[in-house]
């Protein structure tokens, strides 16, 4: 048989029942990590690593964090051998994000509706939707190519919507040192994201000294400077969108101010200038940009300011850093996946993911090269009402079944 016959042969030993029922049940598990109420990832991957135990996998869970565990489980073909085989890693994520005022959903944001050929629900498409489909690809493969001389790596891991806890703690346990390429099971429409913005999280203070409002000569208003800054980043962003361009997959850089707080701790009162405030950027990178140059650049915006106004302290933390990513097209998963989509879909199509993503890591701290492909609008994660299309998920699902034969098969036999 064929690499091709036996890649279809997978993809069509898909079980869709169970992918919606696996998907379904992971919906009802409210995964959001709220650290006031005790919430976590904890049931969810208990719930995934007695699925996998059912199907006769030996799963290992390994916190991150209390509460907070990931979900590592390898399959391997028989005729896989240590050294000679490639291991391919699917990856997902088991944390979801609030889903705020549930009275603002038309559908219960946790009963994991199936309705109108879409199941519902917070995390159906960001990602329980994807790491169902990751699980079930893995059965398809084990039923259709149970002799491939490879091995499958699932990291369901935890705090992907955070500060990635889990895949770092996946990294930093060895658990990345042999994997070869990764699947990164993301909503992105079904598209092949070879693509990933950079993040960079950055916190500017600024202390001042408090006065009075009625005599704001007698001391320094940090609010002034926060907004001088901000103007500043501003420039930056438009400069730096001139320069490169936009994107084909990414768009444009964007350095956004998310959070801005006067005074930092304390009352706020009208008649009194504060001493601290602080303003908040969540900046956006693509290929082109540095982020130690970029950091340079807000730490030179803050000296300007110090140098300008006689007893203003400006500090820069920039507390997370994760660079954007692009997996070289020639990449033997890449072509796995390209072929996979012309067979499953019909048609190759490309995109770029427009946020960081656990794969980000993978690439940055092991030259893992990675694509990120899943169903689900890429623009539903984090929405009321979100959902995902049962067509689209099983789409996503036979794709990942019929690229791991592809990826894994030996390229000197025809199996």
């Amino acid at each position: 048989m064929s690499v091709s016959e036996l890649a279809a042969k997978a993809a069509a030993a898909v079980d869709a029942d169970r992918l919606v029922e696996l998907t379904r049940k992971l919906v009802q598990i409210r995964s959001v990590y709220e650290p006031e109420t005790g919430g976590n990832e904890q049931e969810a991957a208990e719930f995934v690593a007695e699925w996998l135990r059912d199907s006769g996998l030996e799963p290992v869970m390994e916190e991150a964090a209390p509460g907070r565990p990931n979900v590592i489980c390898d399959w391997t073909g028989s005729n896989y051998e240590q050294g000679a085989g490639r291991t391919l890693m699917l990856e997902g994520h088991t944390d979801v994000v609030t889903e705020g005022d549930p009275e603002k959903w038309k559908i219960p944001p946790f009963e994991g509706r199936l309705e109108d050929g879409k199941i519902h629900g917070r995390g159906s498409v960001d990602m329980k939707g994807g790491v169902a489909a990751a699980i079930i690809a893995l059965e398809a493969v084990r039923e259709a190519a149970p002799d491939l001389p490879g091995r499958v790596r699932l990291g369901i891991v935890s705090d992907e919507e955070g500060m990635m806890i889990g895949i770092k703690s996946f990294i930093n346990n060895g658990w990345a040192d042999e994997v070869d390429a990764a699947i990164v099971c993301e909503p992105e429409e079904n598209e092949i994201c070879l693509f990933q913005k950079g993040a960079m999280r950055v916190r500017v203070d600024f202390r001042g000294v408090m006065s009075h409002g009625a005599m704001p000569y007698a001391g320094v208003n940090p609010i002034t400077a926060l907004s001088s800054y901000v103007n500043r980043v501003m420039e930056l962003q438009n400069a730096e969108q001139e320069r490169l361009g936009e994107h084909e997959h990414l768009g444009f850089p964007w350095f956004t101010p998310t959070i801005v707080d006067a005074p930092v701790g304390g009352v706020p009162q009208n008649n009194v200038m504060p001493e601290r405030a602080m303003v908040a950027l969540d900046i956006r990178t693509v290929p082109g940009q540095d982020h130690d140059v970029l950091l340079e650049t807000l730490e030179g915006y803050a000296r300007e300011l110090e140098e300008a106004t006689p007893r203003l302290k400006v500090t820069v933390d920039c507390f997370e850093s994760r660079p954007w990513t692009q997996t070289d097209e020639d990449d033997p998963i890449v072509t796995a996946v390209e072929e996979a989509s012309q067979e499953v879909r019909g048609r190759v199509e490309y995109g770029g993911v427009p946020g960081a993503t656990d794969g980000t890591f993978l690439w940055a701290w092991k030259d893992i090269p990675v694509v990120t492909i899943g169903a689900g609008d890429r623009e539903l994660p984090h929405q009321v009402d979100e959902f995902v299309r049962v067509d689209e998920l099983v789409e996503s699902c036979r794709l990942y079944a019929s690229a791991i034969v592809r990826y894994l098969h030996d390229p000197m036999s025809s199996i």
